[in-house]
């Protein structure tokens, strides 16, 4: 039996997602019988909920630029903190 694309509509937010040919070999190695009932999309925002993997978030001031941002760690005094753009600006540097 040759596998073929399928196209299936998502339980969650009705859109029409793909179910490809490597998507259902990978089921079946696994022993996976159902096909899938949510779009990727969906899936992601299930597993977020569920695991809890939202992250707490705290509000710190960068100690390059002086703006206020929201690091996933509790900052500790004497320790300096840097928002997204300045922490990456220090990874390039030579």
């Amino acid at each position: 039996m040759a596998l073929e694309d399928k196209v299936l509509e998502c339980r969650d937010c009705g859109k029409e997602f793909m179910f490809t040919v490597g998507e259902q070999e990978f089921y079946m190695s696994r022993g996976l019988q159902s096909e899938p009932t949510r779009c990727r999309e969906c899936r992601s925002a299930r597993r977020r909920d569920h695991f809890g993997e939202t992250r707490q978030m705290y509000s710190a001031i960068c100690a390059s630029c002086g703006m206020e941002c929201e690091v996933p760690f509790e900052p500790r005094s004497g320790r300096p903190v840097y928002c997204t753009e300045c922490f990456a600006k220090m990874g390039s540097r030579p």
